[in-house]
């Protein structure tokens, strides 16, 4: 019987899609069509069924498959009456490495008639992911002699290493990208830039945008759209991963010194793939990864995710990082901008290393000096060297928040500071509003949920931005005082801030939603007032353009994601034989957990930060890059994981291509608890609640040495490690032990219930979070 794919073609619809394809280069991918169709049209990630794979001896390449698989249900009349030519481009993209389909643009009857196909799996529609948006390289060690541990040292600042970068574009000649002594990408490194010549180098090696990907060749334009930053997003993130050495870098004076990514010497590849009308496109984003893998990059760095909790088979990130470390790629993701609220955690896959974000030990610092000479701590980005004088009138907003125009108008503001509560509009907007009105100051007092943690912005009158809890001082102040006066002191930057780290307040919390016998985030790392590289300033108000390039502070976990790709651009530089495994289990395993009081690290409301927050701590990337034992798998460790995980053959299929199709049935179903995964969840499910979880560790540290298990653990929970010494006789050998854990009075725990695991020998200490909970074992 003759294959539907080929007995229902028509040939108008055929020839219009074939026509496409010939304008395609089999070695790139594959953007074919352009988004903005007119019409009934919809974009849509169309699956394919396994085990239908591309048959070189049928078609030209991948692209001419997806193309006839169209072909097969193509409206061609509505096709040839289409006035729109660009109606004749349906086929988006066409996937090679990151997932066995197609993305393209169908009418709803087209879908129907492709959902009977044999082939078919499943069409998933459009989906719009969301961007989660100078010290931190000393306060986490990389500077210093080698004496004295600085990491760049050992690691020759990640030379040769090449960071792919998923963002929203990049102000190419910003000198955080000057090539200037920068080696030549190494020979694998096949990629493009989509700049001229004179603007990418040995920093910036590659540079492109998704954007209309093919639209500009389907009309034959000479050039691709370039890949320019459309806000600052991306900029800030490449320059934290590995911008070069830039010297006087401040924001309006605050911060000033050299500022310098985490591995200076890495390569930059950029890929756009997020912009400011249309977010960022699942189906770019996986033409960004399925390019990325085949240009050559040694990490991955996402700042970007989607609010809900998405299937692992459905997700661009998770379907991605996948392939990514099947291709031995390092993929690092933010862990999301919506906590501190429980179970709002994105990018959850165990293959993907999950980042939150915490606090460094330097504040922009500057205090509001009240009439009564008490003074409460902020911070402001205002310049320094600059002053407020005698003290002013202070007054409250009769709104409170300071977000209407017209009610600072109506009141006597001029020459007086206000001082506005967090809501209705944006600080910055608030400024403007209030220099219009006449004020000649402003206090901000941030959300009580911040806690003693504020994210300063420059502003269009002197202000100062200060905690919930002081705010509300200063308010009572004014109400209980005649005459309230108050004046601003502007302090710079100050370092060694007591309790830190900190969580920050906005990293989203575990469970994590989809599989939750895997602790996320993994761990944490400087996400709150990061000095970076921006193309350009926000406000024309706050500066010239003569000012331009210049640096400004963000927050995120999106600022947190690109430390930790950077660092493990550092760690693969050390270590270039290291699967992405190992560089995710050294980062884990000597995370800290404790600040710089040496008390536990803290979250916003002062309270020991959980692992639902915390993961397994704060990155130290000095201890990282000499861990002493790692939980090492391959990408196929995974693959008996997702079927315990109950999937269906197609999905876990979808996740693994293009490995050979699995039947689950065939395998033997791995427990979440059993992945060989740096940190301990234990779901006690029923009676007798008591779990067993198995683990492997190579040694990469002492060929001879000897580990001895240390457990700490609450009274409300036994833990029994077998055997309890792991004695090695070489370099990567692998040993494996057993961790069971039991209810100490044999009933279910009424809350989660932390413990830790060490294994120790003489300067090494490889250590495994232990969460207990109750409940069910599947999401």
């Amino acid at each position: 019987m003759d294959n539907p794919i080929h007995t229902r073609r028509t040939l108008a619809c055929l020839l219009r899609v074939a026509a496409v394809v010939l304008l395609l280069s089999p070695a790139a991918v594959t953007p074919v069509a352009g988004h903005n169709d007119h019409g009934v049209h919809s974009n849509y990630l169309v699956i394919v069924r396994s085990p239908y794979e591309y048959d070189k001896n049928l078609h030209k390449n991948v692209s001419s498959w997806h193309a006839s698989l169209l072909a097969s249900v193509c409206d061609s009349a509505k096709e040839m009456l289409a006035a729109d030519p660009s109606a004749m481009s349906r086929l988006i993209y066409s996937y090679r490495n990151v997932v066995n389909g197609f993305a393209a643009r169908m009418t709803p009857g087209e879908l129907e008639k492709m959902s009977k196909m044999d082939w078919f799996d499943r069409a998933l529609p459009e989906q719009t992911y969301h961007l989660l948006t100078t010290h931190t390289p000393q306060m986490l060690g990389l500077t210093g002699s080698p004496r004295r541990g600085g990491l760049w040292n050992t690691s020759n600042m990640g030379e040769g290493v090449i960071i792919g970068i998923l963002d929203d574009g990049i102000y190419a000649g910003h000198p955080s990208f000057d090539g200037a002594g920068m080696k030549p990408p190494p020979p694998k490194w096949k990629g493009r830039c989509d700049f001229n010549k004179t603007v990418c180098n040995n920093k910036l090696i590659g540079a492109r945008s998704y954007f209309e990907s093919a639209k500009w060749k389907w009309k034959g334009l000479r050039d691709p759209v370039l890949p320019i930053s459309e806000g600052q997003h991306g900029t800030h993130t490449s320059s934290t991963a590995a911008g070069a050495f830039v010297p006087d870098a401040s924001v309006f004076g605050n911060g000033l010194g050299t500022a310098a990514g985490m591995a200076p010497r890495a390569h930059i590849a950029f890929y756009q793939v997020c912009y400011e009308q249309k977010g960022c496109d699942r189906d770019d984003i996986l033409a960004a990864v399925d390019d990325a893998i085949e240009d050559g990059v040694d990490i991955l760095s996402l700042s970007l995710g989607h609010e809900d909790a998405v299937d692992f088979s459905d997700d661009p990130v998770s379907l991605g990082g996948y392939t990514a470390i099947l291709n031995g790629v390092f993929i690092c993701a933010a862990a999301g901008n919506t906590g501190p609220s429980p179970a709002t955690l994105v990018n959850e896959a165990p293959w993907l290393l999950t980042v939150g974000a915490s606090t460094s030990d330097r504040r922009f610092s500057a205090s509001v000096k009240l009439g009564d000479k008490v003074e409460f701590d902020g911070e402001s980005l205002n310049d320094p060297n600059t002053t407020m004088g005698d003290p002013r009138p202070v007054v409250r907003d009769v709104d409170g928040t300071c977000a209407s125009e017209s009610v600072l108008m109506a009141q006597n503001v001029t020459g007086k500071i206000i001082i506005c509560e967090a809501g209705g509009v944006v600080s910055t907007e608030k400024a403007k509003m209030a220099k219009r009105a006449g004020a000649a100051g402003m206090i901000v007092i941030t959300p009580e949920v911040f806690g003693p943690v504020s994210i300063p912005r420059p502003h269009v009158i002197p202000t100062v931005q200060v905690p919930y809890a002081s705010g509300q001082k200063i308010k009572s102040y004014i109400l209980t005082s005649r005459g309230a006066t108050a004046t601003f002191v502007f302090k710079g930057s100050t370092f060694k801030t007591p309790q830190s780290p900190m969580v920050a307040p906005f990293s989203s919390r575990g469970p994590n939603r989809r599989s939750r016998g895997i602790l996320k985030p993994d761990l944490i790392g400087p996400g709150v007032n990061v000095l970076a590289g921006v193309p350009s300033i926000e406000d024309v108000e706050l500066a010239p353009k003569a000012e331009m390039p210049r640096f400004d502070i963000k927050s995120g976990t999106s600022m947190a994601a690109p430390h930790l790709s950077g660092i493990a651009a550092l760690i693969k530089h050390a270590h270039p034989t290291w699967s992405p495994a190992a560089i995710k289990s050294a980062l884990m395993t000597t995370a800290e957990t404790t600040n710089n009081l040496r008390k536990p690290i803290a979250d916003v409301d002062g309270r020991p930060a959980t692992f639902l927050a915390l993961g397994a701590g704060h990155v130290n990337p000095q201890k990282a890059i000499d861990p002493g034992l790692v939980y090492n798998m391959t990408a196929a460790g995974y693959v008996p994981y997702l079927c315990g995980l109950n999937y269906t053959d197609q999905k876990v299929n979808t996740i693994i291509y293009p490995e050979p199709p699995v039947s689950c049935s065939k395998l033997s179903r791995l427990e979440q608890d059993d992945l060989n995964y740096p940190s301990i969840t234990a779901i006690l499910d029923q009676p007798p609640f008591t779990a067993t979880a198995n683990r492997s560790v190579t040694n990469v540290g002492a060929a001879t040495s000897t580990y001895v298990v240390e457990v700490d653990v609450p009274a409300s929970v036994k833990v029994e490690v077998n055997p309890p010494k792991l004695t090695f006789r070489a370099l990567d050998e692998v040993l494996n032990y057993s961790v069971t854990i039991k209810s100490a009075d044999g009933r279910a725990p009424a809350s989660p219930v932390e413990a830790q695991l060490k294994w120790v020998s003489g300067k090494y200490v490889v250590r495994s979070p232990i969460l207990v909970v109750a409940g069910t074992r599947r999401a």
